[in-house]
């Protein structure tokens, strides 16, 4: 049978058998081998403590390490595989330790902190994040109690999203945060031109064609094939053109 486990299992497995549980019900429980329990109670050293002077960085270093960027994740700021070599770096150098780190260095510190992974962060627009307040969203679920809008009936309800593309912004990168999210928000500054899509669709699955949404005063048609096309004029108003 083959375990897969991270310390903190081996940890409650101890913990549940401190308590009074026996070693195989624990080890069952837990995912974590019979005999992993009894070298850890007689005081062997796990795998990751006996490589540690090996590491580095030390364990402590690394827990404070993963620390941040669990609150640069909750910031809306995921670093990337760059950012953390770099503050990896700069620790190492504040030790006295100016050596590169290796290539296959995150590789182990992701492996030794399974609570991280890399995954993609999703851009979302500035102004949504800052609108996104509790007093705003509470105020949008109490309208849905008022009795004309509870008896709109399902093919009359209509969701909207928007997303888009910003100009000089590249695609969506890879960054690490924690393993029990999919995807990290990053908020982007709001001083960019964004080309928006917008998309709607029923509360029965039906949906309708998207828009496309340009600031400026004109398109080029070549652009597109059949479809209505809302440009934003520089004077704010919003003109809609059919293009052949």
């Amino acid at each position: 049978m083959k375990f897969v486990y991270t310390q903190e299992d081996v940890q409650r497995a101890l913990n549940a058998v401190a308590n009074g549980m026996s070693q195989k019900k624990a080890g069952l429980e837990f995912g974590v081998p019979r005999s992993t329990l009894q070298n850890r109670m007689n005081s062997t050293l796990s795998r990751q403590e006996a490589h540690e002077p090996q590491q580095r960085l030390s364990t402590v270093q690394e827990d404070r390490l993963t620390q941040w960027i669990l609150t640069q994740e909750s910031l809306g700021h995921g670093p990337t595989h760059v950012q953390i070599r770099a503050f990896a770096g700069r620790v190492l150098y504040a030790r006295g330790d100016a050596n590169a780190l290796g290539r296959r260095w995150m590789n182990g510190f992701l492996r030794r902190n399974p609570v991280l992974k890399t995954k993609k962060q999703f851009l979302i627009d500035s102004a949504r994040v800052n609108g996104a307040t509790t007093e705003v969203i509470k105020k949008w679920f109490q309208k849905l109690t008022i009795p004309d809008i509870k008896a709109i009936k399902p093919e009359h309800r209509w969701n909207m999203d928007e997303a888009g593309i910003m100009e000089g912004m590249g695609d969506n990168g890879l960054v690490v945060g924690s393993v029990h999210t999919r995807f990290i928000q990053k908020k982007q500054p709001g001083s960019k031109a964004w080309t928006s899509f917008i998309e709607c669709i029923s509360a029965l699955g039906k949906s309708l064609f998207p828009l496309v949404i340009f600031k400026g005063i004109s398109v080029q048609q070549q652009w597109f094939m059949t479809s209505l096309v809302f440009t934003n004029s520089y004077d704010g108003l919003c003109s809609a053109d059919t293009v052949p």
